[in-house]
């Protein structure tokens, strides 16, 4: 096999592992997103409020209007899912206009694993935190 030939076959072997990772990240994606869909629906027929999400400025500096509505899922309000059903990770630039005018939080892809490849005792199974969150009710 040439020099040639074996590099091709080397980068049609890094596209298929890349293309078979993402679909992998892609059906998680889709199974938390159901997740995610059916809290909000058990939230709503439980009675429990969603409340108005902030963010947190990055490198600390207090917290800023998102405009939106939903349920924390973790203690330190860094997580959320929104009444769309989405997904939010729940942090900002900061600064002067930031705190004036709120900021803008885009959904983030949902993972099956909250938190996965942080610090230690900070990743917790999606549909975990979802059953605690509905247990803590109001």
């Amino acid at each position: 096999m040439s020099e040639g030939e074996w590099a091709e076959q080397r980068r049609r072997a890094i596209e298929a592992h890349a293309a078979a990772r993402q679909e992998v990240r892609d059906g998680e994606a889709a199974r938390a997103r159901e997740l995610l869909l059916g809290f909000v629906r058990e939230a709503g027929s439980r009675g429990i409020a969603a409340e108005k999400l902030t963010a947190e400025a990055y490198g600390g500096g207090g917290r800023l209007r998102t405009g939106l509505r939903g349920w924390y899922l973790r203690a330190d309000r860094s997580v959320a899912v929104g009444t769309d059903g989405q997904f939010y990770a729940l942090s900002a630039p900061g600064g002067l206009w930031a705190r004036l005018a709120g900021v803008t939080v885009l959904p983030a892809t949902p993972r099956m694993t909250v938190g996965e490849g942080g610090r230690d005792g900070d990743s917790m199974p999606l549909a975990e935190l979802l059953r605690r969150r509905l247990g803590d009710g109001a």
